[in-house]
C-alpha cells in the first residue's frame, strides 16, 4: 500500500508521517508541498521522495493520499486527486464552503474513490468507550453536554481569513461537532454564538462561544478558543460533560499524558503515555482502502461539522440564533 501527503501546511502532516512510517505494509510513497525548501527538508526527515507539484506525485501508482493543505485548498487538492483515481483523507474542517465541500464529495462519487475527512477524536478509545455507554443507555436520556475546545495562537495561514475560513471557532468547533453527530445520531439544528479577537491583534477571531441545539432536544455549550499560552502542550484540550437522566460522563481526549518540566519559563511538554488517535486513524484509512470498506468519517461528515461552523459566523454577525443548513 503506498500512500503520499499532499502539504505539509498543516502541522497534523507530521503526526500522519509519523503514522505512515510505522505502519506494517504501508510505504509513504512521497509527498508534494509548494513550499520546496519544507517539502525536501520533510521528505528527508521520513526517508521518502519530494515532489515539486501535485500533479507529479498522483502521476505515481499511489494507493491513496492524506491532504494537508491550508483549508481553500482542500478542494482543488482533492478535485485533483479524484480526478487521478487516488482515495482521500482530507484534514478538517473538510473545506471553507459549502459549495466546495459538495464538490469534493461528488467528484470522489464519480470517480469511485473514498473521501475521508480526519476527525481523529472518533478514533481514541476513551471516545469510543463513552459511545459505546450512551448507546447502551447507561446514562439514560441525554439532556445537555458542556465542550470546551481550547488551543493556543496557530502560525501562519491560520490568521488568514481566506485560507483558513476563519478563526478559532472554524478550527476547534468542528471537531466536537462531529463527536456530537457521532455520540448520539443527532444534527445540530440550531446555534446562537459570540465570537470576537480578545486576545491577540489578529485579523480573524480568536474565542467564540456556542450554543446549539440538537434534533433530539439536547442542549450543547461549547467554548472554542486559542486561549492557552504559546508554551500549551497540545493543540487542543477536547473536553466534553455528557448530562443524561441516568449519569453524568466526563470526557478528556488529551488525558493520557506525563507533564514534563523543563528548564526556563513556560517550558511544560506531554508526554503520551496512551492512545495514538492519528496513528489508529491513519491505519483505519489504510485498511479501508486495502479491504475495500467504506472509511467511517466520510465528506458527508465533514459537510455536516462545517455547516455548523459557518452557521455559528452568521448568528455571532447577525446577534440571532440560526438554523443550521440554511
Amino acid at each position: 500500500m503506498k500512500i503520499g501527503i499532499l502539504s505539509f501546511a498543516h502541522m497534523h502532516a507530521y503526526s500522519y508521517a509519523g503514522a505512515l512510517t510505522r505502519l506494517p505494509g504501508v510505504e509513504f510513497a512521497g509527498l508534494a508541498d509548494d513550499d520546496a525548501s519544507r517539502g525536501r527538508a520533510t521528505a528527508a526527515q521520513f526517508g521518502t521522495r519530494y515532489f515539486p507539484t501535485i500533479d507529479a506525485l498522483l502521476e505515481t501508482d499511489i494507493d491513496g493520499v492524506i491532504i494537508c493543505s491550508a483549508n481553500a485548498e482542500h478542494a482543488p487538492m482533492a478535485l485533483a486527486a479524484a480526478s487521478h483515481g487516488k482515495h482521500i483523507l482530507c484534514e478538517k474542517p473538510i473545506a471553507t464552503t459549502i459549495e466546495d465541500a459538495a464538490r469534493m464529495i461528488a467528484a470522489c462519487q464519480e470517480n469511485n474513490v473514498q473521501l475521508g475527512v480526519a476527525f481523529p477524536c472518533r478514533f481514541h478509545p476513551a471516545a469510543r468507550r463513552l459511545r459505546q455507554e450512551i448507546q447502551a443507555g447507561k446514562l439514560g436520556r441525554v439532556i445537555a453536554i458542556r465542550a470546551t475546545n481550547h488551543g493556543s495562537l496557530p502560525p501562519g495561514w491560520f490568521l488568514d481569513r481566506e485560507k483558513a475560513g476563519g478563526g478559532a471557532v472554524m478550527d476547534h468547533t468542528v471537531h466536537v461537532v462531529d463527536l456530537l453527530r457521532w455520540f448520539l445520531g443527532q444534527e445540530v439544528i440550531r446555534v446562537y454564538a459570540e465570537a470576537g479577537t480578545l486576545l491577540y491583534d489578529i485579523n480573524v477571531e480568536d474565542c467564540g462561544l456556542l450554543s446549539m441545539e440538537l434534533s433530539g432536544g439536547v442542549f450543547v455549550t461549547l467554548d472554542t478558543s486559542w486561549s492557552r499560552p504559546p508554551g500549551f502542550p497540545t493543540w487542543g484540550d477536547v473536553t466534553m460533560e455528557i448530562i443524561g437522566t441516568a449519569g453524568t460522563a466526563y470526557l478528556d481526549l488529551f488525558a493520557q499524558n506525563l507533564a514534563v518540566y523543563g528548564p526556563g519559563e513556560l517550558t511544560t511538554r506531554y508526554e503520551n503515555w496512551g492512545s495514538d488517535a492519528d496513528y489508529i486513524m491513519v491505519r483505519e484509512f489504510v485498511s479501508c482502502i486495502a479491504g475495500n470498506r467504506r472509511f467511517p468519517v466520510s465528506g458527508h461528515d465533514g459537510l455536516k461539522a462545517l455547516e455548523v461552523a459557518l452557521a455559528a459566523y452568521r448568528a455571532a454577525e447577525t446577534n440571532a440564533p440560526v438554523a443550521v443548513g440554511n
